[in-house]
């Protein structure tokens, strides 16, 4: 019998919790010693194929095999034309080299408490489409790992947070989730066992990565003005690099400057970064972060006379101007009270023990729903929202110029199904196409087409009506039926065909592929 674990996918880290048999979500350290292993992998080549290499190890070789080394995959999920190419010749996807990841962690976990691992919540950004969600799924069943369900992470973080109040509070709390490569905001009631999302946004394209190239950028204008060469058109030297402005970033979080000696084409570059000049670099990043959270405000219908504490999540949130922008923004000072690296493990920790089966209980070292309710004295319930509008593309009658209509609106609580209408557009049609969007504006350019199907119909008049009801779960996964309004009777229950996904028989495949591996 296995055990349910949560993971924290990250794009520079990642983590696995369990509960304990008391209730109390608890880090589990790597083979290293660590509680986080980071996201990068080294592919190696021994003659006998790939054998992957994952965590610290891999980040020390990025430097000097800069080509063989895969990192921030995470913010490539869903992406159907990226590929990580290895010596070998092999290629893969981003949800073979995140399964890569997951395997590892797993496999640390069940060494560290000798146990197999089955089950897994696995978090994402709430910003995440349902691409990113079914690609981030996949990642786990390439993994070997029967997954419980996707955490947004800013949600995950709040489930931490109230279980080490034990129950002990009533508040509105807003997340300020800055991870390496995603940013999200999320506002939730947070009452006794009672975990209720009221509004979520974000950004998947901004986080500590931008803040990173932004040093990236100042070190190289350094390195050139010395008269060095450009740091950036060499793979190895841009892996140097990105590796000293890691350390950098870290020192100007405690330090008004900060300096490197940047080795690069045989010589050696000294530089030296204030932490003036890098907030100043990183200020339109800030900004963005900003803007969202008063959006995420106004959708909540709240004010910051509202809020009770903001939380601070994910290791960006380190850089003090993000502490000193929120410090005026809100009035109120950030909360660090949780570890920032940490939190999200935790949380998904505890919901992957509210979603295991209970015979899992019986394993004397793992706590499931009832330990995690005996601990904080009530029972639990996490309720979601929508992070993206959800709808359906839709020709005007008047002009024939397309709209996208929303069905499902943003932040809509979990589980969500909605009903449009269309008709159909000329005598003896016998085919309907259904185009599924995601996103929340009314111009199809600005939102993300997740997949149409075409169903036959019978050969109707002009107009005869159809109707396409949408549904989310709660992993916001994308469902969707028609019904023929004329019978009354379904024509189709799909799941879209995904231009973005795997196949299930690629699935099936990247597991074997995968698990034949050894990963070290």
């Amino acid at each position: 019998m296995g055990i349910a674990v949560g993971i924290d996918l990250g794009t520079t880290n990642s983590a696995a919790a369990v509960v304990d048999p008391t209730g109390v979500p608890r880090i589990v350290r790597n083979r290293d010693g660590a509680n986080t292993t980071p996201s990068v992998i080294l592919l190696q080549d021994y003659g006998a194929g790939d054998e992957p290499l994952v965590g610290a190890q891999a980040k020390q070789h990025a430097s000097r095999v800069g080509s063989d080394v895969a990192q921030h995959v995470k913010r490539y999920m869903g992406d159907p034309t990226w590929r990580f190419d290895s010596a070998t010749g092999s290629s893969y996807t981003s949800e073979e080299i995140s399964a890569m990841i997951l395997r590892r962690l797993k496999e640390d976990v069940e060494v560290q408490m000798n146990v197999p691992v089955t089950d897994a919540v696995i978090t994402v950004p709430a910003y995440f489409d349902d691409a990113r969600r079914l690609a981030t799924r996949h990642a786990g069943e390439i993994a070997g790992l029967n997954v419980l369900g996707v955490l947004n992470e800013p949600t995950a973080a709040a489930l931490a947070y109230g279980v080490s109040t034990r129950g002990n509070t009533h508040e509105t709390v807003l997340v300020y989730d800055l991870g390496g490569g995603t940013f999200d905001v999320t506002i939730l009631n947070v009452s006794g066992g009672d975990f209720t999302v009221l509004a979520t946004d974000g950004d998947r394209r901004l986080g500590g990565y931008d803040f990173d190239s932004e040093l990236q950028l100042m070190i190289d204008e350094q390195v050139r003005s010395q008269g060095g060469p450009s740091c950036l058109d060499d793979l190895n030297a841009l892996n140097v690099v990105r590796e000293q402005a890691e350390q950098i970033k870290k020192g100007l979080s405690t330090a008004a400057t900060a300096g490197a000696l940047i080795v690069v084409g045989g010589a050696s570059y000294r530089v030296i970064v204030e932490r003036s000049e890098f907030e100043r670099r990183i200020e339109r990043f800030l900004n963005r972060t900003r803007d969202l959270v008063i959006d995420t405000l106004e959708s909540a219908q709240l004010g910051w006379a509202d809020i009770s504490r903001v939380l601070l999540v994910g290791g960006s949130t380190r850089v003090p101007a993000v502490h000193k922008m929120l410090k005026v923004l809100s009035g109120k000072e950030p909360d660090t009270s949780i570890n920032p690296d940490e939190a999200v493990a935790l949380g998904a920790a505890v919901q992957a023990a509210l979603l295991a089966p209970e015979d899992q209980e019986t394993v004397g070292y793992l706590g499931g729903r009832s330990a995690v309710e005996g601990y904080i004295g009530a029972p639990v319930r996490v309720q979601d929202v929508t992070s993206q509008g959800l709808g359906e593309i839709l020709l005007e009658r008047d002009s024939d110029k397309k709209i996208n209509s929303i069905i499902i609106p943003r932040n809509t609580p979990l589980p969500a199904r909605e009903t449009g209408y269309s008709s159909t557009r000329y005598d003896n049609q016998v085919r309907f196409v259904t185009t599924v969007t995601q996103g929340d504006d009314r111009d199809p350019e600005f939102v993300v087409t997740l997949g149409e199907a075409i169903i036959d119909i019978p050969p109707y008049p002009k107009g005869a009506p159809i109707a396409t009801t949408y549904s989310y779960d709660l992993d916001q996964i994308v469902h969707v039926e028609v019904i023929d309004e004329t019978t009354g009777l379904q024509l189709e229950t799909f799941e879209i065909e995904r231009v973005s996904n795997l196949k299930k028989s690629q699935v099936e495949e990247a597991k074997k592929r995968i698990g034949g591996m050894t990963i070290m």
